[in-house]
This record gives C-alpha cells, sequence and structure tokens, in this order.
C-alpha cells in the first residue's frame, strides 16, 4: 500500500502540479488568505533559501488566478467564497543564472513579449519599465481588476 509519505514532493515548487498528482502538501492557506485580505498594497516576503518562497509564489498565482478546484479541501476553501480571477503577470527568474544584464533584459523582454501578447503593447513603450507600466495599465483596462504582478526568485540576478 502507498503512503501518503511517499508522495513527498521532492523538489516540485509548483502548486497546481503538487495538488494535481496528490502529493503531500502542508496546507497554509488559510495565511495566504489573511495576507490576500488585508489592506496592503505590495508585499516583499523575504525568507531564507530552500524555504518555500517559490511553491508560495505558484499558490499565490493560482490562487489570483480563480483556480478553485486546486484548493478543494484545503483551508482557504472555508474562508474564500468569491474565487475571483485578476490578470497575474508572473516573472520567474529561478531558470539559469544571469550573470550579466544582457541575459536578464533578455528573459524580460521572453516574459514581456508573452504578456504583451496578452494585453497588447504601445510603440512608443521602448523600455523595460514603460514596457511593464503598460502592460499592468492595459490589463486593468481590459479586465477592469486590480493586476497581480508576482516575481519570483528576484535575487538570482542580483
Amino acid at each position: 500500500m502507498l503512503d501518503r509519505r511517499d508522495l513527498y514532493p521532492v523538489g516540485i515548487q509548483d502548486f497546481a502540479m503538487i495538488r494535481q498528482s496528490g502529493a503531500l502538501y502542508i496546507d497554509k492557506t488559510e495565511y495566504i488568505y489573511k495576507m490576500v485580505h488585508r489592506t496592503g498594497m505590495f508585499y516583499f516576503l523575504s525568507r531564507p533559501r530552500r524555504f518555500g518562497k517559490s511553491l508560495l509564489t505558484s499558490t499565490l498565482r493560482c490562487y489570483f488566478e480563480g483556480r478553485k478546484e486546486l484548493f478543494d479541501g484545503l483551508a482557504i476553501s472555508k474562508y474564500e467564497t468569491e474565487w475571483e480571477q485578476y490578470p497575474v503577470l508572473h516573472f520567474d527568474f529561478s531558470k539559469g543564472k544571469k550573470d550579466n544584464v544582457k541575459d536578464l533584459l533578455s528573459d524580460l523582454n521572453v516574459y514581456l513579449q508573452e504578456y504583451e501578447k496578452i494585453y497588447g503593447r504601445e510603440t512608443y513603450e521602448v523600455n523595460v519599465n514603460q514596457r511593464v507600466a503598460g502592460l499592468i495599465t492595459r490589463a486593468y483596462a481590459q479586465t477592469g481588476k486590480q493586476v497581480v504582478f508576482l516575481v519570483d526568485e528576484y535575487e538570482n540576478p542580483l
């Protein structure tokens, strides 16, 4: 007989993958609900290496995308009644080393192009800051919802 401890998701940092595979998940979604429903606009979550930042970011992405089915049976399902979908811009810098500005800008460009396919781009948006600001503005205008901007492994390029 297979024990749930055999399904410990070693090296898996994707919330949807963990939940869909039936792997062991330590439920801390009550804290996500409490954090999200406070009045803050910006959160900077700093924790030690290998302490679950990427899994938390992935969980937040699924939550803000309104993927209710992934949260069935978890604490948050007792609290959340709306399950609204928000536009999510998720930048994950965990893939590969960014040893120079050129590599970082290249990765940023890939993420920006992916989201610009969805929300569009203005010709005057040339640099990264303009493009990000434009994406946020258009995503809000197109959906009427606040935009969720998630950055994972932000320290990797630093």
